[in-house]
């Protein structure tokens, strides 16, 4: 399991990166595009700035300028994941994916089910880099573009 870092500052622009565990192909098959989009219309009402992004069926890419708006970043974009998650799974469900679901639930740690989760829909944690400058952004951007 990976270490989970915090980010100390309460804004900056970062480029972060969130994965589905296992790396199941969940959004994709839950056709949950939308529901990525729905967290970034939530992240642009509460002042923060999506840069650029990239939906794969399994992971998300973003660059987001967060606000300082008294909430950690790590907790806005674990917000973000959780409401996701819960998409996700009402989806899976609705399509009858018993198979995946029983997957799901085979990924929740014995501390994690105390809390009463029931899936693991994505990796824990997130991958982050903080962009200190344009260039640095740029940089991104170019090693995006195939």
């Amino acid at each position: 399991m990976p270490v989970k870092v915090s980010i100390k500052e309460p804004s900056g622009t970062y480029f972060i990166t969130f994965t589905c565990a296992n790396w199941l192909p969940l959004i994709q098959l839950t056709n949950a595009y939308d529901a990525v989009y729905k967290w970034f219309d939530t992240l642009v009402k509460n002042g923060h700035f999506i840069s650029g992004f990239v939906i794969m069926p399994n992971h998300v890419h973003a660059l987001i300028s967060f606000k300082n708006n008294g909430q950690s970043i790590n907790t806005i974009v674990g917000n973000g994941k959780r409401f996701m998650a819960y998409e996700i799974i009402k989806r899976l469900e609705a399509q009858g994916e018993t198979k995946v679901l029983t997957n799901l639930q085979l990924g929740v740690t014995a501390k994690d089910r105390l809390k009463n989760k029931k899936h693991e829909v994505w990796k824990y944690s997130f991958d982050w880099k903080e962009c200190h400058t344009n260039e640095f952004m740029l940089q991104i951007g170019d090693s995006a573009i195939p």
